[in-house]
């Protein structure tokens, strides 16, 4: 969801502005999900955070998207590859589900 504004807006200069954009987009995929019954499925990559606040953070990664993402998402879900052709998929939020 993030990569195309990530190439077209790049620098802290034009985040506003990005985040206003992708608020909405989200908000657009939301009322389509609705209005037709369907689930979106959004991906988004996440970054280690290196400053000094990340030593005191539970999780020190970062989604791309920020916290618009977080607000537009009903339920997410991590994904991460284990050994081999493992991939290990968690329940990170969810207002139905318990984290696992």
């Amino acid at each position: 969801a993030t990569a195309l504004y990530r190439t077209d807006y790049s620098g802290r200069g034009e985040l506003s502005a990005r985040q206003m954009h992708l608020a909405r987009f989200l908000r657009m995929l939301l009322r389509l999900a609705d209005e037709f019954g369907v689930a979106v499925v959004i991906t988004n990559q996440v970054v280690a955070q290196v400053d000094g606040a990340a030593m005191f953070a539970a999780d020190p990664k970062k989604p791309i998207g920020g916290n618009i993402i977080a607000h537009a998402s009903t339920t997410r879900l991590y994904l991460r590859k284990g050994r081999g052709e493992t991939r290990i998929c968690k329940i990170y939020d969810s207002p139905c589900l318990p984290e696992a």
